[in-house]
């Protein structure tokens, strides 16, 4: 077996905030879970309803998902994804898959109303806990 260098070490000691996640380390508004893949609301949205597809094994870059785990990670947003549209007043869900601001694959999904909601350098806007809670309770439900 291959030697790891201290850098690999450290990497694969460090969780990433989505894994914090995952393992219920740091609390999250959980939309939706399987055995492999989780969904919860970003924290810091670009709209009401943002919510982030993470596959539970923390792998940092999507194309190095193997084809059918990226395969059902897509289908596990699109049940999201429909599940968010009965929730949120809007006319799409948007998808992005941007990969340089957390170290672990995710896919934005993005209630559309206009083309600059999916604007990622725009300033994320803030909600209250309180309103983040029913959002989340409320896709929960329809998710079933």
């Amino acid at each position: 077996m291959k030697s790891l260098t201290s850098q690999h070490k450290t990497a694969l000691s460090m969780a990433s905030i989505f894994t914090k996640i995952i393992n219920r380390e740091i609390p999250g508004y959980i939309v939706a879970e399987d055995d492999r893949f989780i969904a919860f609301l970003d924290v810091m949205p670009l709209v009401e309803g943002h919510t982030l597809i993470v596959p539970k094994t923390e792998i940092d870059y999507i194309f190095d998902l193997d084809e059918a785990t990226l395969a059902d990670l897509m289908i596990f947003a699109r049940k999201v994804a429909l599940g968010l549209k009965k929730v949120i007043s809007c006319k799409r869900i948007g998808v992005a898959v941007i990969g340089l601001e957390v170290p672990h694959s995710h896919i934005h999904l993005v209630p559309l109303n206009v083309m600059g909601d999916i604007n990622f350098t725009k300033p994320k806007i803030s909600v209250e806990a309180e309103r983040m809670k029913e959002i989340s309770e409320k896709i929960k439900a329809v998710l079933g």
